[in-house]
Protein backbone atom coordinates (compact mmCIF):
# COMPACT_ATOMS: atom_id res chain seq x y z
CA UNK A 1 0.00 0.00 0.00
CA UNK A 2 1.23 3.27 -0.74
CA UNK A 3 1.10 6.75 1.38
CA UNK A 4 -1.67 8.03 -0.69
CA UNK A 5 -3.01 4.40 0.19
CA UNK A 6 -2.53 4.74 3.57
CA UNK A 7 -4.15 8.73 3.98
CA UNK A 8 -7.47 7.56 2.50
CA UNK A 9 -7.54 4.41 4.53
CA UNK A 10 -6.65 6.99 8.19
CA UNK A 11 -9.46 9.40 6.57
CA UNK A 12 -12.14 6.49 6.34
CA UNK A 13 -11.46 5.33 10.02
CA UNK A 14 -13.91 5.90 12.21
CA UNK A 15 -12.95 9.11 14.54
CA UNK A 16 -14.08 11.01 16.87
CA UNK A 17 -14.38 14.82 16.60
CA UNK A 18 -14.72 17.38 19.71
CA UNK A 19 -16.15 20.81 18.96
CA UNK A 20 -14.12 23.32 21.22
CA UNK A 21 -13.98 27.10 21.86
CA UNK A 22 -10.71 28.84 22.85
CA UNK A 23 -11.41 30.81 25.92
CA UNK A 24 -9.47 33.44 27.57
CA UNK A 25 -8.14 31.08 30.22
CA UNK A 26 -6.67 29.02 27.36
CA UNK A 27 -4.60 31.81 26.04
CA UNK A 28 -1.23 34.13 27.40
CA UNK A 29 -1.56 37.17 27.13
CA UNK A 30 -1.36 38.13 23.33
CA UNK A 31 -4.32 36.06 22.80
CA UNK A 32 -2.79 32.74 21.50
CA UNK A 33 -3.20 29.90 23.14
CA UNK A 34 -0.79 28.72 25.51
CA UNK A 35 1.26 25.54 23.90
CA UNK A 36 0.26 23.47 27.02
CA UNK A 37 -3.37 23.49 26.54
CA UNK A 38 -3.30 21.54 22.99
CA UNK A 39 -2.24 18.50 25.58
CA UNK A 40 -5.56 19.47 27.82
CA UNK A 41 -7.93 19.93 24.44
CA UNK A 42 -6.45 16.03 23.61
CA UNK A 43 -7.21 14.64 26.91
CA UNK A 44 -10.83 16.07 26.67
CA UNK A 45 -11.10 14.78 22.93
CA UNK A 46 -9.87 11.33 24.15
CA UNK A 47 -12.07 11.43 27.63
CA UNK A 48 -15.15 12.51 25.39
CA UNK A 49 -14.53 9.37 23.00
CA UNK A 50 -14.38 7.14 25.83
CA UNK A 51 -17.85 8.38 27.06
CA UNK A 52 -19.55 8.11 23.43
CA UNK A 53 -18.32 4.35 23.83
CA UNK A 54 -20.15 3.93 27.11
CA UNK A 55 -16.98 4.51 29.53
CA UNK A 56 -16.73 7.41 32.44
CA UNK A 57 -13.14 7.18 33.32
CA UNK A 58 -14.60 7.77 37.14
CA UNK A 59 -16.49 4.66 36.80
CA UNK A 60 -13.38 2.76 35.40
CA UNK A 61 -11.49 3.93 38.48
CA UNK A 62 -13.96 2.94 40.96
CA UNK A 63 -15.49 -0.07 39.61
CA UNK A 64 -11.92 -1.80 37.80
CA UNK A 65 -9.35 0.21 39.30
CA UNK A 66 -7.77 1.26 36.29
CA UNK A 67 -7.18 4.37 34.91
CA UNK A 68 -4.98 5.56 31.60
CA UNK A 69 -2.22 7.56 31.47
CA UNK A 70 -0.04 8.79 28.59
CA UNK A 71 2.88 7.48 28.24
CA UNK A 72 4.60 9.15 25.21
CA UNK A 73 3.58 12.35 23.18
CA UNK A 74 4.80 13.64 19.65
CA UNK A 75 3.79 16.65 19.07
CA UNK A 76 3.90 19.37 15.90
CA UNK A 77 3.00 23.03 16.89
CA UNK A 78 1.68 24.27 13.18
CA UNK A 79 -0.04 27.57 13.58
CA UNK A 80 -1.49 29.16 16.64
CA UNK A 81 -5.51 29.17 17.65
CA UNK A 82 -6.29 32.02 18.96
CA UNK A 83 -8.95 33.65 21.47
CA UNK A 84 -12.68 32.79 20.45
CA UNK A 85 -11.62 30.28 17.35
CA UNK A 86 -13.87 27.58 17.11
CA UNK A 87 -11.76 24.73 17.11
CA UNK A 88 -12.02 20.63 16.47
CA UNK A 89 -9.91 18.48 17.77
CA UNK A 90 -9.82 14.80 15.33
CA UNK A 91 -9.22 11.41 17.25
CA UNK A 92 -7.85 8.54 15.48
CA UNK A 93 -7.45 5.18 17.57
CA UNK A 94 -3.81 4.51 14.69
CA UNK A 95 -2.85 0.86 17.41
CA UNK A 96 -4.04 -0.80 20.04
CA UNK A 97 -2.10 -3.03 22.19
CA UNK A 98 -2.92 -5.73 25.09
CA UNK A 99 -2.13 -2.85 27.74
CA UNK A 100 -2.09 0.69 25.77
CA UNK A 101 -3.47 1.91 22.98
CA UNK A 102 -2.01 5.36 20.45
CA UNK A 103 -3.82 8.38 19.42
CA UNK A 104 -3.60 10.17 16.06
CA UNK A 105 -5.23 13.92 17.21
CA UNK A 106 -4.70 16.82 15.22
CA UNK A 107 -6.71 20.17 16.36
CA UNK A 108 -7.93 22.41 13.33
CA UNK A 109 -9.40 25.38 12.74
CA UNK A 110 -12.09 25.01 9.86
CA UNK A 111 -9.60 22.43 7.55
CA UNK A 112 -6.85 24.07 8.65
CA UNK A 113 -4.42 21.85 10.74
CA UNK A 114 -3.11 24.28 13.65
CA UNK A 115 -1.47 20.76 15.81
CA UNK A 116 -0.54 17.59 15.16
CA UNK A 117 0.26 14.47 17.90
CA UNK A 118 1.19 11.09 18.26
CA UNK A 119 -0.29 10.33 21.80
CA UNK A 120 0.54 6.90 23.46
CA UNK A 121 -1.76 5.70 26.30
CA UNK A 122 -1.14 2.82 28.53
CA UNK A 123 -3.75 1.05 30.73
CA UNK A 124 -2.74 0.85 34.56
CA UNK A 125 -3.99 -0.67 37.79
CA UNK A 126 -4.43 2.15 39.71
CA UNK A 127 -3.71 0.50 43.63
CA UNK A 128 0.33 -1.53 41.76
CA UNK A 129 0.61 1.47 39.48
CA UNK A 130 1.77 -1.16 36.99
CA UNK A 131 0.45 -1.54 33.16
CA UNK A 132 -2.63 -4.33 33.08
CA UNK A 133 -4.92 -5.11 30.41
CA UNK A 134 -7.29 -2.73 28.93
CA UNK A 135 -11.01 -4.44 29.81
CA UNK A 136 -12.16 -6.89 27.12
CA UNK A 137 -15.81 -5.45 26.50
CA UNK A 138 -13.56 -1.79 26.14
CA UNK A 139 -11.16 -3.42 24.49
CA UNK A 140 -13.78 -4.70 21.50
CA UNK A 141 -15.34 -1.55 20.86
CA UNK A 142 -12.00 -0.27 20.24
CA UNK A 143 -10.80 -2.85 17.78
CA UNK A 144 -14.01 -1.66 15.77
CA UNK A 145 -12.22 1.52 15.51
CA UNK A 146 -8.50 1.41 14.99
CA UNK A 147 -7.14 2.81 11.73
CA UNK A 148 -5.62 -0.07 10.32
CA UNK A 149 -2.71 0.96 7.84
Amino acid sequence: MNDSDHRARAEQAVRFELALRVYYEDTDAAGVVYYANYLRFCERARTEALRTLGFEQGQLLAEKGIGFVVRSVQANFLRPARLDDALRVASVVTRLGRAGLDFDQKVLLGAELLFDSQIRIACVDTVRQRPTAIPPELRTLLLQRVSQP
